[in-house]
C-alpha cells in the first residue's frame, strides 16, 4: 500500500515553527515511503495524513496537531517494526538516564556519604551521562542492524 500525500494548508510557511513541524513531517514521510510497510502501518499513516488534510485548524493548533500525529507514528514504528529516527534513543535515554539513575544515585550519595540532601544534585549529571552513553549505544545498533530513519525529529 501506498503512502498518500500530505497537502499544504494556507499560511504555513508564514509560521516559522509550524512550516518546520511541516517540512519534518514530509520529510518523514518520504523516508517511510523508501521502507516496506505492512498494510496495518500503510493505513495507519495513511489515516493521519487524511486526518491532517481535513482539518480545519491554523496557527498554534494545527501545530500540536502535526506534532502528536507524528509522534504516534514513530510510537508505532518503534513499537511494531523497531525502525526509529536517528538519536532517538538518546533523547529517550537522557531522561531516563537523569530519572532513573541520577535522582536515586543523588539522594543515596547525599543520606549515606555526605550526610546532606543538599548534595542530591550530584546525581543528575552521573545519571545524564548514563543515559546518554546508553541511548548513544541503542541508537549505534539501530543503525548497524537498519533500523534507523535518515532523519532527527526536532521538537
Amino acid at each position: 500500500m501506498e503512502i498518500t500525500q500530505l497537502n499544504e494548508k494556507d499560511n504555513i510557511t508564514a509560521d516559522v515553527k509550524l512550516n518546520r513541524v511541516y517540512l519534518q513531517f514530509q520529510e518523514l514521510l518520504q523516508e517511510l515511503r523508501k521502507r516496506e510497510l505492512s498494510e496495518k502501518i500503510a493505513e495507519f499513516i495513511n489515516q493521519s495524513i487524511e486526518d491532517l488534510n481535513l482539518s480545519s485548524s491554523a496557527g498554534k493548533e494545527l501545530l500540536k496537531f502535526f506534532r502528536k500525529k507524528q509522534a504516534k507514528i514513530i510510537e508505532l514504528l518503534e513499537k511494531e517494526l523497531k525502525i526509529v529516527p536517528r538519536n532517538y534513543y538518546k533523547n529517550l535515554w537522557t531522561a531516563l538516564g537523569i530519572s532513573i539513575f541520577g535522582v536515586p544515585l543523588g539522594v543515596a550519595l547525599g543520606l549515606t556519604i555526605f550526610d546532606n540532601i543538599a548534595f542530591m544534585a550530584v546525581g543528575i549529571p552521573i545519571g545524564l551521562v548514563i543515559g546518554i552513553a546508553v541511548g548513544t549505544e541503542m541508537d549505534k545498533k539501530a543503525f548497524k542492524e537498519g533500523r534507523q530513519l535518515d532523519l532527527e525529529i526536532k521538537n
